[in-house]
């Protein structure tokens, strides 16, 4: 998805800082929310206890995986799926550029009411 030519540590930074001002591309059941991990794969989803899937995946605000267990205690701004027995499946930390992006559904029944347009990652309640 992002490429940048390394080569040297000053670019790497560089591209680094360039791809968490992108936006992401995510699907249309990722919801968003503010995500705590209390202790793994324990977490709180907007305030209430949430579990952590096996083999879920969290992806930082440049879209670099990060272990679960590092994020304890953060409260972070997130879009995230969850498979169908209710455990949260995937997670992307946003960036500033994906903050911006409003509105975004936050329970499934938003979600089911509002369309979404895949090709420029917005909503538009009906």
């Amino acid at each position: 998805m992002y490429r940048c030519a390394i080569t040297s540590l000053a670019l790497a930074t560089t591209c680094v800082v360039a791809q968490a001002q992108q936006h992401r591309f995510f699907p249309a059941n990722a919801l968003r929310g503010e995500l705590v991990v209390t202790q793994f794969p324990d977490a709180l989803m907007n305030g209430k206890p949430a579990r952590l899937a096996p083999g879920s995946r969290i992806k930082n605000d440049v879209n670099l995986w990060v272990p679960p267990a590092g994020l304890t205690g953060q409260k972070l701004i997130v879009h995230y799926t969850v498979e169908s027995s209710g455990l949260i499946m995937d997670v992307w930390v946003l960036n500033p550029v994906e903050l911006a992006n409003k509105p975004w559904p936050t329970t499934p029944v938003e979600s089911a009411m509002w369309q979404f347009n895949p090709g420029d990652q917005t909503w538009v309640k009906r």
